[in-house]
């Protein structure tokens, strides 16, 4: 084994290689200033790579590695430590934190919060944000940030790193705290967040501390993923040659490439010409400064398209750096990719294949990343990205360093909000701080896309609202377009004691005899695959489909190829579904039966009906089934209620209504009344198990009052720092959907079972990358409750130890409703 150098900072087992700390910190101080510099302080970034190991030139952290790497041998070697009970105990980061704090929080304010700033992203680098006043039971009001700045020498072993480090390292360090370049701007920063949220209808106190917060976990991001890359880099060379790192084909190869396509795409039918009039229009409005604009389109309008028109040549003209698509469901990210993937990677430009459109469906690693896990994790960087409401909240408010990392690439970029109205109900103030943040302060343009805009303006603006553009819509004349591209007519076929399930499936067998095809939408997976079942044993062979969150993509995608091959034939087709197909997801029904839910979720399922203009209306059935709870469902519970309030309202006076149950003022209506009764919702309530007092985690993220209040009761005083979040209590209860879930690779078909069998048996690192990306396609998102009983079947197997990357046993995978908890019949197919 090679001797290391005096203060080395990672090894590389395969050819037995050290990086020594100096090159490894000024390697991340290159990329962090390349990253903060979309906010002018670069200086700042090149200070935090610097600065963030400084701790590595103790002793104690030099033979600890050696002890893990082998270097120091217990037997041979007086100063061998136990590497494996001393892992994650050995403090590197608080170092470089106290240096600089040190330099900065006796000046004035505006040093106190770089100084803090800097202190925060070092001292958190490994275990995410760190809390300033602590809001948990066991830290109650403690300033928690102060305790680590003032962590003794033996722990944090300042003195003995400023001893021996490099000179010209520690100088280069002096002068950019000395000359304070990054100070000014953050505080031009800092003053354009109390700018923006100074007038009461726009914002408030509150608003502007979460937006303070937001600056420091997006300096906190430049840093990460600064760190992650350059340590990639150093322990898998060849992973490198996967970073494109911003060397993308410039916009207006991609433009062209996208106007070449759409001319190649002549209109045939009605609506094809309405649709290519809403792309134009979005082409003409590429033009617009940045902000935060509406695109309102009925469904089958074209956003796909015409979204990613105006976002190319906005960026083009503005010069950005990427456009990410926020997608609410991955069975969309599937379709809209490959729509965009064939525009942008078209077979002339092989050079481009899988370069230019990348999809990021979720993580395939739980939320605690081994360090072997975080080099795998995707950063985004590619110049067009589709990932999914989820990940977009992970990488603004989630837990740990996985996330974060992402956030500093949604500077500059266009960001396309698909069917926006499916933002959790409970982060709608989080989401439009956030948003507003993006536009105002990091010159990214976002565009709230969708059939059945949400109101995110109108609500409590003191806790956020999003501001939009004095001229917010895209499009010239909604209402017009809503009566141009009303294709359906909506029955309400509500009836005393609701519809029996024999009863909904004789009505679809039916209307699939009368108009040629059917769509079932239902809000559980127990009531698709129960209507499924009663379908198919009425229907012949192959008419009757199932899709549900249970199937992977690639088993999705295929259901639907097939849905779209028999429709694309006329042939009699039936499909039972969760709501997973009814936003923007491309088929075309002769009728729809859709089971009782929000008016959103009615107007999203109608746009599965008739979506390319026959000449006769197609048919939405609204139906009350009997045996379906949503007691554990309330946003479609509270949904389904405020429709029955507007359907009520319709029957008296549709006038009011413009005669459209699915038009802008019934939407409008129904967003009224749904958004005024989950006001109190809106903020994320934390309960006391999670944190000291029931709090919101709008409060933790802003004043963090309840903690700061504890403060003064024992101090007399205020907390004598700028910010007192509670950062990391905040990220560990945040969840974006109610239950995190746990991605498990599946075996489905020939393709999934070889990609299990690979992962099993040549689980190399650097082929992780692609071997992962693959795994997205077949993998399915489980919630704990149901992890467990895998789990206790043995029906998971572990890639390899210390991975926790999860294989299912094709025991429990049907090829009719996906996975299961228990060993699927080999006869299934003959009791349907």
């Amino acid at each position: 084994m090679k001797m290391p150098p005096d203060y080395a900072a990672h090894h590389r087992q395969s050819d037995d290689k050290w990086q020594p700390l100096v090159d490894h910190l000024e390697g991340v101080g290159r990329l962090a200033a390349e990253f903060t510099s979309k906010l002018g302080i670069a200086e700042a970034g090149e200070l935090l790579g610097l600065l963030h190991d400084l701790g590595k030139f103790s002793q104690a952290f030099q033979v600890y590695l050696k002890s893990a790497i082998g270097v120091l041998n217990q037997d041979e070697d007086e100063d061998w430590v136990d590497a494996k009970s001393l892992k994650g105990k050995v403090d590197h980061s608080t170092a470089g934190a106290q240096f600089a704090w040190h330099a900065l929080c006796h000046g004035s304010m505006s040093e106190q919060i770089a100084g803090q700033i800097l202190a925060l992203c070092i001292a958190s680098h490994h275990s995410g944000l760190i809390d300033c006043i602590g809001a948990t039971q066991e830290s109650f009001g403690e300033d928690l940030f102060d305790r680590r700045m003032q962590k003794g020498q033996a722990h944090t072993h300042l003195d003995e790193a400023l001893a021996v480090a490099d000179a010209e390292l520690l100088e280069r360090c002096r002068t950019l705290l000395n000359e304070k370049k990054f100070v000014t701007r953050i505080h031009e920063l800092w003053s354009d967040i109390v700018h923006h949220n100074s007038h009461k209808q726009l914002g408030s106190r509150q608003v502007a501390q979460q937006q303070f917060g937001l600056l420091v976990r997006f300096i906190f991001s430049c840093l990460i993923d600064a760190d992650r890359i350059d340590t990639a880099n150093f322990e898998h060379p060849r992973v490198e040659s996967f970073r494109p790192q911003g060397r993308y084909a410039d916009w207006p190869t991609l433009t062209r490439r996208l106007e070449d396509y759409l001319a190649a795409l002549p209109p045939t039918r009605a609506i094809d010409h309405l649709r290519r009039s809403i792309s134009e229009h979005c082409q003409q409005a590429a033009n617009r400064p940045a902000g935060i604009y509406t695109l309102t389109v009925p469904t089958g309008g074209g956003k796909t398209l015409a979204s990613l028109r105006f976002a190319l040549h906005h960026a083009q003209q503005r010069e950005l750096d990427r456009i990410v698509y926020v997608i609410p469901f991955t069975s969309i990210i599937d379709q809209n990719a490959e729509v965009v993937r064939k525009a942008l990677e078209p077979d002339d430009a092989p050079q481009d294949r899988g370069r230019i459109v990348l999809e990021h469906h979720g993580s395939l690693t739980p939320e605690q990343q081994t360090w072997r896990e975080k080099v795998l994790s995707e950063n985004w960087d590619a110049p067009v990205v589709y990932t999914t409401m989820v990940q977009f909240l992970e990488a603004l408010f989630g837990a740990g360093t996985r996330g974060a990392r992402r956030m500093h690439q949604l500077a500059r970029s266009v960001l396309i909000f698909d069917e926006v109205q499916t933002v959790p109900i409970r982060c709608v103030h989080l989401f439009n701080n956030a948003i507003n943040f993006l536009a105002a302060h990091c010159d990214t343009t976002v565009v709230l896309c969708t059939a059945t805009q949400p109101l995110l303006d109108k609500v409590d603006a003191t806790k956020g609202a999003a501001r939009l553009h004095e001229a917010p819509e895209l499009m010239r004349n909604v209402n017009q377009l809503f009566d141009d591209l009303k294709r359906v007519d909506v029955q309400d076929q509500r009836k005393p004691g609701g519809w029996s399930d024999q009863e909904i499936a004789a009505l679809a067998v039916g209307e699939m005899e009368r108009s040629g095809s059917c769509l079932v939408i239902v809000n559980t997976k127990a009531s698709a695959r129960r209507i499924f079942e009663l379908c198919a044993s009425e229907t012949a062979a192959d008419i009757t489909a199932h899709l549900s969150t249970d199937m992977c993509p690639a088993h999705r995608k295929q259901e639907l190829g097939k849905l779209r091959d028999r429709l694309g034939e006329k042939l009699p087709t039936l499909c039972v579904s969760t709501q997973l197909i009814e936003a923007g997801v491309d088929v075309d029904f002769g009728t729809v039966i859709r089971f009782m839910a929000g008016l959103d979720s009615i107007a999203q399922a109608a746009g599965r009906c008739n979506r390319n203009g026959r000449p006769s209306p197609g048919i939405v059935h609204l139906v009350n089934p009997q045996t379906e709870s949503l007691d554990k469902l309330p946003d479609i519970l509270i949904g389904r209620e405020k429709t029955l309030r507007v359907l009520d309202e319709f029957k008296q006076d549709p006038d009011r209504f413009n005669h459209n149950l699915i038009g802008p003022q019934a939407l409008s209506a129904y967003y009224r009344y749904y958004f005024f009764d989950r006001a109190k919702d809106m903020a994320y309530t934390v309960q006391p198990d999670e944190v000291a007092q029931t709090d919101t985690l709008l409060n933790l993220l802003a004043g963090n009052t309840g903690a700061v209040g504890e403060y003064q009761r024992n101090h007399k005083a205020a907390p004598p720092i700028c910010f007192r979040q509670a950062f990391m209590t905040a990220a560990k209860a945040f969840k974006a959907i109610d239950s995190p879930t746990q991605a498990v690779i599946v075996p489905f078909g020939a393709a999934g079972k070889k990609l299990v069998a690979d992962l099993l048996a040549a689980y190399d690192v650097e082929l992780e990358i692609d071997l992962l990306r693959t795994a997205q396609q077949y993998s399915v998102n489980v919630f704990p409750h149901v992890l467990r009983k895998l789990q206790e079947a043995q029906a998971l197997q572990e890639v390899k130890p210390d991975t926790r990357i999860l294989c299912l046993d094709g025991r429990y995978y049907s090829d009719l409703f996906g996975l299961a908890t228990e060993p699927i019949s080999p006869l299934e197919f003959l009791n349907v």
